[in-house]
């Protein structure tokens, strides 16, 4: 059951293509972000990978290099999703974020799987809803 809205960034991102995997295209996606988490202020960097399945959606990941940055400290997360691209030339990815601080204004986080939708436009414009999963 989806739970309290913990977060919402928006931001910017860049794409560029990787070496096919088992002859599906693949890409990797820089994201800067900046919003809320927590309540508190942050902005956020990310580099995640996608990788287009048989049925022409596409898996990706954030194997743990995901940054955002608190006034009082910093966190790590590592991400999961499916996602497919948009009539308009953007993409929607759906998922699972885990976060890891020490900062006090995100320790809520902490061992929370926190559900998110990601939305990118076809100009690379970025938002970023963030769900405690309950």
């Amino acid at each position: 059951m989806l739970g309290e809205h913990v977060g919402s960034m928006t931001g910017t991102t860049q794409m560029k293509a990787l070496p096919a995997v088992n002859g599906m295209p693949a890409a990797e996606t820089m994201a800067n972000t900046a919003g809320t988490l927590a309540g508190a202020e942050v902005q956020s960097m990310a580099t995640y990978q996608a990788t287009m399945r048989a049925d022409g959606s596409w898996q990706g990941e954030c194997p743990n290099s995901g940054i955002v940055m608190a006034a009082d400290g910093v966190a790590t997360f590592r991400a999961t999703g499916v996602g497919s691209p948009t009539e308009d030339g953007g993409f929607v990815f759906k998922g699972v974020v885990y976060f890891e601080t020490s900062a006090p204004s995100l320790s809520s986080l902490n061992g929370v799987a926190v559900v998110y939708d990601w939305t990118v436009d076809a100009e690379g414009g970025a938002t970023w809803e963030l769900f405690e999963w309950k």
